[in-house]
């Protein structure tokens, strides 16, 4: 069984990105934020998959992989997906960057920023990026992406897509019957989870420093 001082930092780590200062961003701010989360985006699906091929009899966790991977759940959305169209959830994000462009400079720094951040993330052993989908899954990113839902620039294309995806994905994650955290529940992250989370902090952070800045100031 996992350990209750693993389940405290893996609350903790949770907690501090749902603290950040979502309130007080920016439109160019939360165009950063997800740029990065692209980057998780990639990171969730290679962990999805690494978790169904140790798994590959678990009928839960393959239904979760075709409610994330090559799904016609987030279509039809206009300028990404056609009615019906499958493709990964990290693919939707893809398209939705492209609907506002920026910066070749702006552009440079995230993308470098999230090449770093996956690299780290494959780093970690992959019996526990199989068992992170759990952590994630079961509460997490619902909690995360309630919170970046607070910010209050959804403007341009975009970010309107951003927010679809955070708002369905807040769906899928918490019926308590059919959602995604109830059908990778069994699974039992180790303590690597508090790095996966942390490393998902960092790449915020990296992405927008501002979002620390509510964190800081209120620091002992």
């Amino acid at each position: 069984m996992v350990g209750a001082a693993t389940v405290s930092a893996e609350d903790s780590a949770v907690a501090r990105i749902c603290s950040l200062d979502w309130r007080d961003r920016s439109e160019e701010e939360m165009v950063a934020v997800a740029w990065a989360y692209f980057y998780f985006s990639i990171q969730f699906r290679e962990n999805l998959e690494i978790c169904c091929d140790y798994y590959p009899d678990d009928l839960a966790l393959s239904r979760l992989r075709a409610e994330e991977c090559d799904t016609s759940n987030l279509s039809p959305y206009p300028g990404i997906a056609l009615a019906g169209e499958k493709m990964n959830h990290d693919e939707f994000m893809r398209r939705a960057l492209e609907l506002y462009p920026i910066g070749q400079a702006e552009r440079a720094r995230l993308e470098r920023i999230g090449a770093d951040y996956l690299a780290e993330s494959r780093y970690i052993p992959s019996k526990s990026r199989a068992l992170s989908i759990a952590s994630y899954e079961d509460g997490g990113l619902e909690r995360v992406f309630t919170a970046m839902l607070q910010a209050p620039a959804y403007g341009n294309p975009l970010l309107k897509a951003f927010r679809f995806f955070l708002s369905a994905h807040i769906q899928f994650d918490s019926d308590p019957n059919e959602g995604h955290g109830r059908l990778s529940q069994h699974l039992v992250p180790d303590e690597n989870i508090v790095r996966l989370w942390n490393a998902f902090a960092a790449l915020l952070l990296k992405a927008v420093p501002a979002l620390g800045q509510m964190v800081s100031e209120h620091a002992p």
